[in-house]
């Protein structure tokens, strides 16, 4: 039966009344109650409607389950249990309306206000409890913040209801998937107004997750200590959180203090923490000490590493310049019986390729699609752009047909490692006719497709179509030029002479809040023969940088002034320093106090 029955028919055809002269054996209450139980999610509708269709009397204790298997049918029969409910001759009890709340999802999420208003309408008599109200907050997605706090703060009291923990720790997540940390921490002062309610850690957890995901810390110590003033115990997902945002923000050593307070909470760490401990280290330079802990997680407390953990490690040791220890790491991996993903594989060939070897990553491709795990286009990306820097520009170009072969279409990644392959190799022609066919298909070029191009240009002389090309890029929104972007314009304009418009374009730069790098300061010493042009530029260059505050990059020029003994003047030293010392002192004090609060 569909949904998009007459709603007339359906609750006599779904409840039939019982004869005394029927001819059919009549269920008992407790059979249709086991009956009913017993169907399964993925049953189709006769089994239902066969067990409806002997006599019965439908006792309360039959409904809840029936309406629970009809709300996790596949669609579109899922919402006949909506159907059901609305079409009962009398008032329903209040398990059976909490029993289908509790179905969103599976039931569409959109669908949960509506119904919720919409039995309170057909039966007045329903009384929905605190339990109905927590389940309707729980289905509300988190940009209808506002129907959430009017029924946290109207419809709850107005029934003569008070609300609990859940409650609020529903809207606070909400908010702070929102990043309205702010709104999601005077919620929680609210709540914590109230002596009846006992703040629980999923009140806190989201806000500890929102301040480290924004890179806020010292937010997230202040909020973690007041969770451990108020009495509230943090639990194993409150850890997981503070270790993983710890080591996302660089904070590692604060992430272990975390790891030995679980310990001594009686909290064992499970997959999860080590994945986090394992991933953060990695990306933070420090593959050898995650390596330690995928031991520790091994052998100490009898835990298999799974996908993930494996994939930070050898990533980790790619990105550390160590590629043999990546490659030991993966043959032990498939030694203790853990078989490779798409994404385990596609990391592998990607770090093979960065370092240069290229056999070995075709191989792995090989045995890869062997495996039965099929590449994605990242894998095909990554192969493409390693015999590109090999200076295999064939067999890239045959990669590249392969990929698309193979029915993937290129992205705006694909097609810049295809343009900047093309112009670092001087088939400026091939780049643009590809760059022609990213735009007619509709891909928005990045800062490196556009990079590549101005590049491409500026090595044949054509500046003037750099520059062009370079103020269509600043003109858009999507793409912000980098100081990659700015060194190679003015390395071509140098090239020809243009001292006055590279400097113009520096001012340009500076203004933009793009800062120098030492190939900017490099690419103009080059130009300037004279001791005494190289020192003026250089510090007339710190001077800009100073006094739009960014002493930090100002030191950078400093120091490659040292490095060409090129010595600066007395104002320069006193401007420089002043400035970076001042705001190094802020940022030891702000570390110290820092490392006192998570460490005390």
């Amino acid at each position: 039966m569909s949904s998009s029955s007459a709603p007339a028919a359906l609750p006599s055809e779904l409840f039939p009344c019982r004869t005394p002269s029927s001819p059919h054996y009549s269920l008992g209450d407790n059979t249709l109650t086991l009956l009913s139980r017993s169907l399964h999610p993925s049953s189709d509708l006769s089994s239902l409607l066969s067990l409806l269709s002997h006599p019965h009397s439908l006792p309360s204790s039959s409904l809840p389950p029936l309406l629970s298997s009809l709300a996790r049918s596949p669609p579109p029969h899922c919402l006949l249990s909506l159907r059901v409910f609305l079409s009962l001759p009398a008032t329903p009890p209040l398990p059976s309306f909490n029993a289908l709340l509790s179905s969103f999802p599976p039931l569409p999420l959109s669908l949960a206000l509506p119904f919720f208003l919409s039995s309170l309408r057909r039966f007045p008599a329903l009384r929905p409890n605190l339990l109905s109200f927590n389940l309707l907050l729980k289905s509300l997605s988190p940009f209808s913040i506002h129907t959430s706090l009017h029924i946290l703060h109207y419809e709850i009291p107005c029934r003569g209801l008070k609300p609990d923990a859940y409650s609020y720790s529903t809207i606070i997540s909400n908010l702070s998937t929102l990043s309205r940390t702010s709104d999601a921490v005077s919620l929680l002062r609210e709540m914590l107004l109230d002596p009846s309610i006992t703040p629980t850690p999923a009140v806190f957890n989201p806000i500890l997750r929102s301040y480290l995901r924004s890179g806020n810390t010292p937010a997230a110590s202040k909020l973690y200590r007041f969770m451990l003033f108020k009495g509230c115990k943090p639990s194993l997902p409150t850890y997981n959180t503070l270790i993983h945002g710890l080591l996302m923000n660089g904070c590692a050593n604060a992430a272990l203090v975390m790891l030995r307070r679980m310990n001594s909470d009686g909290l064992v760490p499970g997959p999860t923490t080590f994945g986090s401990i394992a991933h953060g280290l990695a990306s933070l330079g420090r593959p050898f000490d995650a390596l330690k802990v995928l031991d520790q997680m091994r052998h100490s407390h009898g835990i298999q590493p799974n996908e993930f953990v494996y994939c930070a490690i050898i990533n980790g040791f790619f990105k550390s310049g160590e590629p043999d220890q990546a490659i030991k790491v993966w043959e032990e991996m498939l030694s203790n019986g853990t078989r490779p993903n798409m994404v385990l594989y596609s990391a592998l060939i990607d770090g093979l390729a960065r370092h240069g070897k290229m056999e070995q990553a075709e191989a792995s491709f090989h045995k890869m699609i062997a495996d039965n795990c099929s590449p994605n286009i990242m894998t095909y990306s990554s192969l493409i752009k390693g015999h590109f820097k090999a200076g295999n520009i064939q067999r890239a170009l045959d990669m590249w047909q392969e990929m698309v072969d193979s029915g993937f279409a290129p992205n705006n990644i694909c097609y810049s490692i295809l343009i900047k392959g093309l112009c670092d190799s001087g088939r400026l022609k091939d780049g643009m006719m590809v760059w022609k066919n990213m735009l007619a298909k509709g891909c928005v070029p990045d800062v490196i497709a556009y990079s590549s191009m101005i590049k491409g240009l500026c090595d044949v002389g054509l500046v003037d179509g750099g520059l062009k090309l370079f103020y269509d890029m600043a003109a858009r929104h999507d793409v912000v030029p980098d100081v990659v972007t700015y060194n190679i314009l003015f390395d071509g304009l140098l090239k020809v002479g243009a001292v006055a418009r590279a400097m113009d374009l520096l001012v340009k730069m500076l203004d933009q809040a793009c800062d120098p790098d030492p190939c900017t300061c490099n690419i103009f010493l080059k130009k300037l023969t004279e001791e005494e042009k190289k020192r003026e530029f250089l510090e007339g260059l710190i001077g800009r940088l100073c006094k739009r505050g960014r002493f930090v990059s100002s030191g950078v020029v400093l120091e490659v002034m040292l490095e060409k003994f090129i010595v600066p003047g007395r104002p320069v030293w006193e401007m420089v320093v002043k400035g970076v010392f001042r705001r190094r002192r802020i940022w030891r004090s702000i570390d110290n106090c820092w490392s006192t609060i998570w460490g005390s």
